[in-house]
């Protein structure tokens, strides 16, 4: 199954860390004013998605979103998630430690690209949360 984001050894490190620290985590891209297009890291409950946020899956064990806009425009790309020298946003766990996570991406293949096409958008937060209330009954 072809994933839609992906991590570096690096990142999926600086991830245990981080973890380890402040407990689940959970990852945020929107490409908005503050934080340009750097993903964020926040305490996983300290963020809400909604209707405007897309599900990417998971790195590290933690979910990832991605602002609806966002998404759009990086669709046909997969997300590499590293983690490079540099003051992020002071919003992210990560920004005291002197380092900062980057996207970086890759196009997909062709087969790839069939692959997503088959399987459809990917949910959106309202319906991943629609999905989390279901399973906790």
């Amino acid at each position: 199954m072809v994933e839609r984001v992906s991590a570096t050894e690096k990142a999926l490190t600086e991830i245990v860390r981080l973890e380890k620290q402040h407990g689940p985590l959970f990852f945020h891209q929107s490409g908005g004013c503050c934080d340009g297009s750097a993903p964020m890291c926040y305490p996983r409950g300290d963020f809400k998605v909604g209707e405007q946020d897309v599900y990417m899956g998971e790195i590290g064990g933690q979910p990832f979103y991605m602002g609806k806009s966002q998404w759009e425009y990086w669709q046909h790309t997969h997300l590499i998630i590293d983690v490079v020298p540099g003051r992020g946003s002071g919003f992210s766990l990560e920004a005291p430690d002197g380092i900062r996570f980057l996207t970086r991406s890759r196009v997909y293949s062709e087969a790839e690209t069939d692959e997503l096409d088959k399987l459809g958008p990917p949910p959106s937060g309202a319906q991943m949360n629609a999905r989390a209330e279901a399973a906790a009954g």
